[in-house]
């Protein structure tokens, strides 16, 4: 197969930056990672948008590495999350649905083990034995009770627990069972990062895991009354729409314009607290010794449950294989090792997380752990890292509309396998990034070559099959 193009460009230009201490003067290396839920590639304004508002994640942008080509471990929440915490393909563990999913149609869908097992060394359990602090705030998703936060080496769990969207909405009272409720109206973004930025406080002298992940922007749509009313005079003021406002993937529509109000409310709730968490940050003087990752852990929601966002130019969203379900915004920072403002090209995955925190920290690779996963750190330095494959494997239905399936990224060229029929389609995503012309029929050689590999790499892990 055809080798991925490794491109990581600074704002000035391309340049090696030195390698930082993890363990210099300042103390050893922090790590924040953050991490939303069903936030689409397109939903921040540093990547193109232009009716939601995130002045902080841009500026989290501009003062680090942003990924144009970064990849979930899924197209849906549980898989990605695993995948983060392991730093394994979903597929190897099984791991391929969302934890609670049941659907089926014309095939009976694969079987999945609906928990992040505990023989995985995960994340957190690998900082935790080497001296961090670590701690989780937010959505879990990743088991029922013995398979929580704290069963995988979290000292703290603030708000994690088996359910993938908040059991009592946005606002108080949230009737989560790991956290206790705030007073009536309280905004549960809002809560949660007050939660994180309470414990960096308590810990700030000691080395520190940070896990902070947002249950926004996953349905329940709620945003403060005064955030909806702002958007909605916003979208009254928008030129009018050229071209059709929703589009078609099989039996669902697909929206193709970004006016959500209340959608864009929840997003520039999550945008603040961002702000808020890393201007904490500085004011402990821990910023030149932090790596910060921001990502999401699918695509944006474009075909059902209220279509609140639009993916375009990438096709698809949540629940797909095609661009729109599985590339998310992500966005690196570690001073004195990313150069500000500087953009890379090359295609990363969830996977890849694990075994860069652990280089970042200056400890040892677990590649035994993190089998699927690349150090991402020459990029991180402005260079270039080896070319790889990328798999995706969903042998289900989703709630969003696709059916069990598989894909490959090789290069700039993408095979999407239908399970139900065998059909395939192949993509050339240099010269068509939205996925618009098939070209099985035309390339039968490079289909067939892509399809070999598919297959092969499904055996190699032992993937299940509907």
């Amino acid at each position: 197969m055809p080798v991925l193009t490794s491109l990581c460009l600074s704002a000035a230009a391309l340049t090696q930056s030195p390698t930082a201490d993890p363990a210099g003067e300042d103390g050893p290396l922090n790590v924040i990672v953050l991490l939303a839920d069903d936030l689409g590639w397109m939903d921040l304004g540093c990547q193109g948008s232009t009716f939601y508002e995130t002045p902080h994640l841009d500026a989290l942008a501009a003062s680090g590495m942003r990924f144009t080509q970064a990849y979930a471990g899924g197209p849906v929440c549980s898989p990605t999350r695993a995948a983060l915490m392991a730093g394994k393909t979903p597929a190897r563990m099984d791991t391929t649905d969302w934890f609670g999913a049941g659907r089926a149609g014309k095939m009976l869908p694969a079987d999945y083990v609906p928990q992040l097992p505990l023989e995985e060394v995960s994340l957190a359990e690998a900082l935790q034995t080497r001296g961090y602090r670590t701690a989780f705030f937010g959505k879990w998703h990743l088991g029922k009770e013995g398979y929580f936060p704290e069963d995988q080496g979290f000292e703290v769990n603030v708000g994690g627990h088996h359910r993938g969207s908040p059991p009592g909405g946005y606002f108080a009272p949230f009737k989560n069972p790991k956290m206790e409720d705030s007073p009536p109206g309280t905004q549960l973004t809002e809560r949660l990062t007050n939660e994180a930025v309470s414990w960096m406080e308590s810990v700030h002298e000691e080395p520190f895991l940070l896990y902070l992940s947002w249950y926004a922007v996953h349905t329940p749509l709620q945003t403060k009354p005064e955030y909806k009313e702002y958007y909605q005079q916003k979208r009254s003021q928008l030129p009018e729409q050229e071209g059709e406002p929703w589009g078609q993937e099989r039996e669902r529509k697909v929206r193709r314009v970004q006016d959500h109000a209340v959608y864009a409310g929840m997003v520039q709730s999550l945008d603040e607290s961002v702000g808020r968490l890393l201007g904490r940050l500085e004011e402990l003087g821990l910023t030149g010794r932090t790596l910060v990752v921001f990502t999401s852990d699918n695509g944006g929601l474009s075909t059902s449950e209220g279509h609140p966002t639009s993916n375009l130019p990438l096709r698809g969203g949540k629940g797909w294989l095609y661009e729109g379900g599985i590339r998310e915004p992500m966005l690196v920072r570690w001073p004195g090792v990313t150069d500000a403002g500087s953009v890379c090209h090359t295609p990363v995955i969830s996977m890849d997380v694990y075994p860069t925190v652990l280089s970042a920290a200056g400890l040892d690779q677990a590649p035994e752990q993190h089998v699927d996963g690349m150090n991402l750190l020459p990029l991180l330095q402005g260079g270039t890292a080896p070319g790889r494959a990328l798999y995706w494997h969903y042998p289900h239905y989703g709630n969003q509309g696709a059916a069990p399936s598989g894909a490959v990224r090789s290069g700039d060229w993408k095979l999407v396998e239908w399970f139900e029929d065998g059909t395939t389609e192949l993509f050339d995503l240099g010269a068509d990034p939205g996925e618009s012309q098939n070209l099985a029929a035309a390339q039968p050689g490079r289909t067939a070559a892509l399809q070999a590999g598919l297959e092969r790499w499904r055996k190699s892990v032992q993937a299940r099959m509907p």
